[in-house]
């Protein structure tokens, strides 16, 4: 299958943040993000929900946030997987309130939680 290099590059970006969020490797996924934005790589709620779970696998809950946070301001659709990311953040991290704020907000994302969701949600409180 034919792709554009702009669907080539979004792909790899993806493949590389995927593999340091597999290998606990929070900063490098920061660092990659960062290069993806400044290299002008499309973003998707691909590459945003490995970085959001790099982070949060590494108790970095206000960075996890921070780029849950930027899905909207890059008008990139959020998905469940992103949200839980996010919020399971909260919940290691101990950030009960924060937790059932992103609860309550997870109507503006358009996001249905699910079981994961709702675990995460009960744990952190």
């Amino acid at each position: 299958i034919a792709r554009s290099k702009a669907e080539s590059d979004t792909v790899t970006c993806n493949a590389a943040m995927s593999a340091c969020e597999k290998g606990g490797e929070w900063e490098n996924a920061l660092q990659l993000y960062s290069a993806t934005i400044w290299n002008k790589v499309k973003l998707d709620v691909v590459t945003c929900s490995a970085a959001i779970s790099a982070c949060q696998k590494a108790g970095k809950w206000e960075a996890a946030l921070h780029l849950f946070a930027q899905l909207a301001r890059r008008r990139i659709e959020s998905n469940t997987i992103a949200f839980n990311a996010a919020l399971s953040a909260c919940e290691r991290a101990g950030e009960w309130a924060k937790a059932l704020s992103l609860l309550r907000a997870s109507k503006q994302h358009e996001t249905s939680p699910n079981t994961i969701t709702c675990n995460a949600a009960i744990s952190a409180c």
